[in-house]
């Protein structure tokens, strides 16, 4: 039995990026060996296991035959005799078919040290065209690595336009689809994730929302807002603001898109223009859009929104900065006006619980008004 580190691990440590995960390759062994040896069974669709000690993955050796449209097409082989150039030649690039000894003796069949070196993302064998899945992580790794210069070797674009010209990219499922793109969303160039499936024709097909007629738009305030934050709630948010409510949500619903994103996304395009228009603020104003945002119960979301209303502000006025702007200072401390009520002290004035609200609300809003008359001054004028 011969134990090798593949994948990720390598190919970050030979590009001296961070990683912190961990995968092996299993040559030589079975099932019941790797369980006689105390490793845990984890994997549902093909034998991997967790380290007795250390609970890092390890997989058997396997190739794989597609069988069926779609990434979950395939029927796995894993025996003692499958050799590690066979598993990974399965693999997406040749970036990620590397792998190392114990020893650290690098094993690389398929030229993906080259690869490194050219800075090129290549696929390795014509079998990458069977898992509609590798366009997504394609697209992955070209917003991981874009700030090091790499590029898609032309090949490789050209095999995932045909995969998508033969339909297999509507086999992917949302919660994949979701996945590859909230990863996306972490790294340093997102855009680039949007920027190649459009190139390879698929950006119809996994995001119809994004109309052709904002495509650029959208791509262009993702690019701006991943310079200064790196919250990948924001990013998605910016990304979405030209989108429709109706859109944002079929977008969200579709993909199964967690609701602090999706609220964030439909917050941000509805009350984005009350943030950004300070001279026509009022308590009204102010008062409608802190009880339609629920901002005193969910006062963090609220915040969340402002900032990324901030970095959208200043991705539309072409700044940079990463100071507050008057808007950001101004909701906050006019939120804070708005809850410095305390409820306790009407009750004690002997407001019972029929007028007990209008009393807090009326309460707020003289609140809310003697702030306005001592700062809006200030936030509307340099």
């Amino acid at each position: 039995m011969n134990i090798y580190l593949v994948g990720g691990a390598v190919r970050d440590q030979l590009l001296g990026y961070p990683y912190t995960e961990k995968d092996w390759v299993v040559v030589g062994s079975t099932p019941e060996n790797m369980l006689a040896q105390g490793f845990t069974p984890v994997g549902k669709d093909f034998p991997v296991f967790l380290h007795p000690k250390n609970h890092e993955e390890y997989a058997l050796a396997r190739t794989e035959r597609k069988t069926a449209p779609g990434y979950k097409g395939f029927t796995f082989h894993t025996a003692a005799d499958v050799t590690l150039k066979e598993d990974l030649r399965r693999r997406d690039l040749t970036i990620n078919a590397i792998a190392q000894t114990k020893e650290g003796d690098i094993i690389d069949p398929y030229n993906g040290q080259q690869d490194i070196i050219n800075k090129r993302l290549r696929h390795v064998s014509p079998a990458f065209r069977e898992d509609p899945v590798r366009v997504l992580r394609v697209a992955r790794f070209a917003a991981r690595y874009h700030h090091l210069g790499f590029e898609l070797a032309a090949e490789t674009y050209q095999l995932m336009r045909s995969m998508v010209a033969a339909g297999e990219t509507q086999y992917l499922v949302a919660e994949r689809v979701w996945q590859e793109f909230q990863k996306a969303l972490t790294e340093q160039h997102p855009e680039q994730f949007i920027q190649v499936l459009d190139q390879c024709h698929a950006i119809t097909n996994i995001f119809p929302e994004i109309s052709p007629q904002y495509f650029a738009t959208c791509l262009s305030l993702l690019t701006s807002v991943s310079r200064v934050c790196q919250d990948s709630r924001v990013r998605f948010a910016i990304l979405c603001y030209r989108l429709s409510g109706k859109a944002i949500r079929s977008l969200c619903k579709r993909l199964g898109i967690p609701n602090e994103y999706t609220e964030l996304a439909v917050m941000t395009r509805q009350y984005y223009d009350t943030f950004r228009d300070v001279d026509k603020w009022n308590s009204d104003k102010l008062s409608d859009l802190f009880k339609k945002t629920d901002a005193l119960r969910k006062t963090e979301r609220f915040l969340l929104f402002i900032q990324t209303c901030t970095y959208l502000l200043s991705v539309q006025n072409k700044t940079t900065s990463n100071q507050p702007s008057k808007p950001n200072i101004g909701l906050i401390d006019a939120l804070a006006a708005y809850q410095d009520v305390d409820p306790q002290d009407l009750i004690a004035q002997g407001y019972a619980k029929g007028e007990l609200g209008k009393a807090i609300q009326k309460a707020r809003m003289a609140s809310l008004n003697a702030w306005l008359n001592l700062h809006q001054s200030s936030i509307t004028h340099d």
